[in-house]
């Protein structure tokens, strides 16, 4: 981010849309996540770090808070409605 935002910084708005765009390519978004794949690999598995086993762990438990959260919201509000209105 620092390095888009320092490149971005002396460029005239006119010129924003032509920097991004190149970006927005299919190959470009290929490229980068195979270029973070890479670099994820050697710094977590080619060490044989006990970091991946805790973002699985971690990124499954945020995965599933998310997942539940409509549903938990949607229990909390009808609860809510229903104190309000003298239900039980």
């Amino acid at each position: 981010m620092r390095k888009i935002y320092s490149e971005m910084k002396g460029m005239k708005l006119k010129e924003v849309p032509g920097y991004f765009k190149p970006m927005l390519s299919v190959g470009f978004v290929k490229k980068s996540i195979q270029r973070g794949l890479d670099n994820y690999h050697a710094k977590y598995i080619e060490t044989d770090s006990i970091e991946p086993l805790y973002h699985i762990c971690f990124g499954g438990m945020i995965f599933s808070y998310l997942v539940a959260l409509p549903n938990e919201r949607r229990h909390l509000e009808h609860k809510r409605h229903a104190e309000q209105h003298g239900h039980h």
